[in-house]
């Protein structure tokens, strides 16, 4: 009897092993499924949210974009892309060109100084405004201020030089303790004359 019993009681042991056996496999497929229907639902949301979104941003990115370019040339009342040039915009009056805005960077003392730059078809500068920049707190990031943008304002390629001599009214003068910045923001700014003059040929 003790024998026959000894057998049954593997036979359900393993049984049982096999059982358990088969739940963890059922178990672990049942979690792959799951995080796979995880995935693709969140796969799912973020493409719809994606979808709805896009287009939102890039409108209020469009209409941030012509604000500052309207703050730059406030008499425009058109702003136009121009074919082959990246970024580059003419600003229009009327049907008539009065001015461009162009996109410029160079490297100041804390990295890039990115900016938008509005020159006449002339080669004068109307104003510009720093859209992007680690410069100094309370130093270098005071050229995005009237102050000193006052100072590159109606110059021309030619005059547009930093100095640091308060007499000298036809060049930029420095900002204090910032002589590094100034140089790179006038630089970026010469930069995009430069390039208005060479495109309209000065006209």
């Amino acid at each position: 009897m003790a024998e026959i019993n000894i057998e049954k009681m593997q036979e359900i042991n393993t049984d049982k092993i096999l059982e358990v056996h088969a739940e963890k496999e059922y178990s672990i497929l049942q979690i792959a499924l799951n995080l796979a229907a995880t995935c693709l639902v969140s796969g799912l949301i973020l493409s719809v949210t994606y979808f709805i979104t896009h287009p939102i941003a890039l409108k209020q990115s469009e209409k941030l974009k012509v604000m500052a370019m309207k703050e730059l040339v406030s008499t425009a009342d058109t702003f136009k892309p121009i074919e082959g040039k990246t970024e580059w915009y003419a600003a229009e009056k009327n049907g008539q060109t009065i001015a461009y805005v162009v996109p410029s960077e160079s490297k100041g003392y804390g990295g890039p100084i990115k900016m938008l730059v509005a020159v006449t078809s002339k080669g004068q500068v109307i104003d510009f405004r720093i859209t992007s920049h680690n410069e100094t707190p309370g130093l270098g990031d005071k050229a995005k201020d009237i102050k000193f943008r006052s100072g590159l304002q109606d110059k021309t390629s030619d005059a547009l030089t930093v100095v640091k001599d308060p007499t000298n009214t036809k060049n930029v003068q420095a900002m204090t303790g910032a002589t590094i910045t100034s140089k790179a923001v006038t630089k970026g700014v010469k930069e995009a004359v430069d390039e208005v003059v060479s495109f309209t040929g000065g006209k």
